[in-house]
């Protein structure tokens, strides 16, 4: 019998690893040409990868100042990385391909429904839609109000910061380019008594942060008169952390004058929220994050890793995994045999993924710490910990590590913003020996103690 090469397609998880990557490397390139920094001369390639890196996968950490050291053209080559890194290249394939009414292959649909975090199949096309439309008008509405406090600041250059911040919020990337009306990374800290941007900005960020689909849950409410289980814990959950998040940090600067401790009390609760609802993966500060008390980085870095909803334009382990995990410890504390949410019981294989996140996520941040803090002199053991874990959350808020690590620091920061990005499960499907072929094998049970 001749030997025929069997063809695999493959893995849904490993194309959208690629699409990434391809985004990051066309984005570097062009990073890299003289077209694309103000003083017209090449970047180094590092500094390229990196920035790249960070808006493809929007998280916000820079090494040079985005308003200075990029030309107008190298800033919308960002913006256009924020937006694709934001929706999703596979997302934004997706709806061309619906808008030239071109029909999706099974495999296709398959790459687009883990790429948004859904199962069924007759949600993608739906969906899609909603992703774009969302996007459109929340980035549109966001960028006409901040006009309102920019354009009578800046003038014309006013509406293109305006654009530029409203995209970035609403991707929760955390990009800036206020750099070059104002003082290098200053991100929003001139605005940080001004009503409207410490509001719009924020919304934008929940906004991005909540998922596509707890919004297309949302809009549908009038026809279905319930919410889904999932749109139930993210929008709870999502209001007690920012809660949480806003009363720690209020508390704990209240007396910081390096951060809000100046502030009269409408500014400091302001601030706070502000924070609050940055750490939920946006980047953005109104004060020096590099003074904050220490126990206000160690609660940031909660939260931080905690991050935002499955499917959004946010990361972190999500806002969803959290909740199984804390709902499991409390099943069982009760001698409960499954977890229940809401009245619900949730499956095996959630659980199991969830702690499989967990775990691989603090590895990778644990690992990255150790090598920020034994490859740079310096820097304190927290603020190498803020910064990793800011990485992988695509956080993008930074301490000032970033900005003095050396190259090997920086190759590592790329690594882990991307991983954090497409996610660590995704990502280690994309890399394994795929075993498709093999048969599940039955084993005798085995019994051990714990606790």
């Amino acid at each position: 019998m001749p030997f025929v090469k069997s063809k695999r397609s493959p893995k849904p998880a490993a194309m959208i690893v690629l699409s990434f990557v391809i985004v990051i490397a066309i984005g570097s390139f062009l990073l890299m040409m003289p077209i694309s920094s103000e003083s017209g001369s090449f970047t180094d390639p590092v500094t390229a990868i990196f920035t790249a890196t960070s808006a493809t996968c929007v998280t916000g950490l820079v090494v040079v100042d985005t308003g200075t050291h990029w030309s107008i053209f190298g800033q919308i080559v960002i913006l256009l990385m924020i937006q694709i890194g934001g929706l999703g290249f596979v997302t934004l394939v997706s709806f061309f391909n619906f808008l030239i009414r071109k029909k999706l292959e099974l495999r296709s649909i398959q790459v687009a429904s883990e790429s948004m975090n859904t199962s069924g199949f007759s949600d993608v096309k739906l969906l899609v839609k909603y992703v774009i439309m969302i996007s459109a008008v929340c980035e549109f509405i966001g960028a006409l109000l901040l006009m309102i406090s920019f354009v009578p600041k800046y003038g014309i250059d006013g509406v293109y910061i305006s654009i530029f911040v409203a995209i970035s919020s609403f991707c929760n990337a955390g990009f800036d380019i206020l750099g070059a009306v104002e003082t290098p990374f200053c991100s929003l800290s001139p605005f940080a008594d001004d009503p409207i941007v410490m509001i719009v900005v924020p919304m934008l960020i929940i906004a991005g942060g909540l998922g596509f689909f707890v919004w297309m849950d949302i809009i549908e409410y009038r026809k279905k008169k319930r919410l889904n289980l999932q749109s139930k814990i993210v929008l709870t959950f999502t209001a007690i952390l920012i809660a949480v998040g806003t009363l720690m940090t209020l508390l704990s600067e209240w007396g910081n004058p390096s951060t809000i401790g100046n502030a009269g009390f409408g500014e400091k609760l302001v601030e706070s929220f502000f924070y609050s609802v940055s750490l939920r993966t946006a980047g953005f500060n109104t004060f020096d994050l590099a003074s904050m008390d220490s126990m206000t980085k160690l609660f940031s870095i909660l939260l931080m890793f905690i991050g935002v909803a499955p499917g959004s334009t946010g990361g972190g382990i999500k806002i969803t995994t959290f909740a199984i995990i804390i709902m499991t410890i409390l099943s069982v504390i009760q001698n409960k045999s499954d977890t229940i949410i809401m009245g619900r019981k949730i499956d095996k294989e959630s659980v199991y993924k969830s702690l499989t996140i967990i775990v691989l996520a603090a590895m990778i941040v644990g690992a990255t710490a150790f090598v920020l803090f034994y490859t740079n002199t310096g820097i304190a053991g927290i603020d190498s910990v803020y910064e990793a874990v800011s990485a992988f959350s695509t956080s993008g808020l930074s301490v000032g590590v970033s900005a003095v690590s050396g190259i090997i620091s920086r190759i590592i920061l790329c690594l882990t913003m991307f991983i954090g990005r497409v996610g660590p499960v995704s990502f280690a499907i994309s890399i394994s020996v795929n075993r498709a072929g093999m048969k599940n094998e039955i084993y005798p049970e085995g019994k051990l103690m714990v606790g």
